[in-house]
């Protein structure tokens, strides 16, 4: 069972950008997508979420999510409400002592997310996330990285939108 790791909330809000993905079906065909995680006086969080459907020319879309810290977790459990009364958890299950990258999935191992505080992860670093995914018993053969710039798509496991 995956176990999610403790995150400071305060330096975990703000823009993650999306490096690689196994998406949801809504998130297929988004190229320059990021989240930015803003917490609430509430203590709640709100998951924004933001990309370009098909392509670099295409406008700047997404919306904004709900998400609550499950109590006990340390911060790295969060339980997202999709459509009221529909929530998934998701799970905090690395998180790099300088807050640089990020990994989260829901609690059966997908969707995945991998995510850096810039649009840009070098490859070793990349393949670090994947291994150490690997290692936790996480399937990481639909990963696919996320174009965030237009010269990578088309590029070698990189997602092609439609």
């Amino acid at each position: 069972m995956l176990q999610p790791v403790p995150v400071d909330l305060k330096r975990y809000m703000g823009r993650w950008y999306t490096i690689a993905t196994v998406p949801y079906l809504s998130e297929r065909d988004y190229v320059g997508s990021y989240a930015d995680w803003k917490l609430r006086k509430d203590g709640r969080i709100d998951d924004n979420y933001f990309g370009r459907r098909y392509g670099f020319d295409q406008p700047l879309t997404g919306g904004t999510l709900v998400a609550s810290v499950v109590p006990g977790s340390g911060g790295g459990k969060w339980r997202v409400t999709i459509l009221w009364p529909i929530t998934v958890v998701v799970l905090t299950v690395y998180v790099d002592p300088e807050y640089r990258y990020t990994v989260r999935c829901e609690e059966g191992g997908s969707p995945i997310w991998i995510l850096s505080r810039t649009p840009d992860m070098d490859d070793d670093v990349y393949a670090s996330l994947v291994s150490r995914l690997a290692g936790m018993g996480i399937r990481t053969e639909r990963l696919r990285r996320v174009p965030q710039h237009p010269e990578q798509i088309g590029q070698p496991g990189f997602m092609a939108p439609r």
